[in-house]
């Protein structure tokens, strides 16, 4: 019995995670650098860009993201973004690799992101607007596990934040 305990212990703390983080570093995305225009976005002021704080899918309720965030092929993302309608613009966009990685948090893991401001954000893939220059059906994302970089198929399904411009 003791080992059926010992055993259903580790398979629940696995499926369980938390964002885990280095409290003797600064932080790479200090929740100082953003300013809440509360409509569900913030502007990063460090790079100017305006960023949801929900990935697609979810709802911005006034204090967290609801609902399961979509995951999307990369044109489907591209696609969504064009047009996209969301507290009072259309300038909507998929991010390119550096603005994308602009907002991780590299002093923390699952996710590598300030989770105040951008709450309930998946550790995994986010697309980026960046085709792989050596292979047109890969494109960059960002994995929010920990904040790395990587190229992915243009078919797989991946989550998405969308960005735009300051006006």
């Amino acid at each position: 019995m003791k080992y059926w305990i010992g055993i259903l212990v580790m398979i629940v703390g696995c499926n369980v995670s938390a964002q885990s983080c280095l409290v003797d570093i600064d932080d790479t995305t200090a929740s100082s650098e953003f300013t809440d225009l509360e409509d569900g976005t913030v502007l990063h002021v460090r790079t100017g860009l305006v960023w949801m704080r929900c990935s697609l899918g979810q709802t911005w309720n006034g204090s967290t993201c609801i609902n399961e965030a979509d995951e999307l092929t990369w044109q489907q993302a591209l696609d969504q973004a064009y047009g996209y309608e969301f507290a009072d613009s259309l300038a909507w966009r998929l991010p390119n690799i550096k603005e994308l990685a602009s907002i991780t948090e590299r002093s923390c893991v699952r996710p590598s992101i300030n989770e105040t401001i951008f709450p309930n954000t998946s550790a995994d893939d986010y697309w980026t607007s960046t085709p792989s220059m050596a292979d047109p059906q890969r494109a960059w994302v960002v994995a929010f596990f920990n904040s790395s970089n990587s190229i992915k198929q243009k078919d797989r399904s991946v989550f998405v934040r969308l960005v735009r411009n300051a006006d």
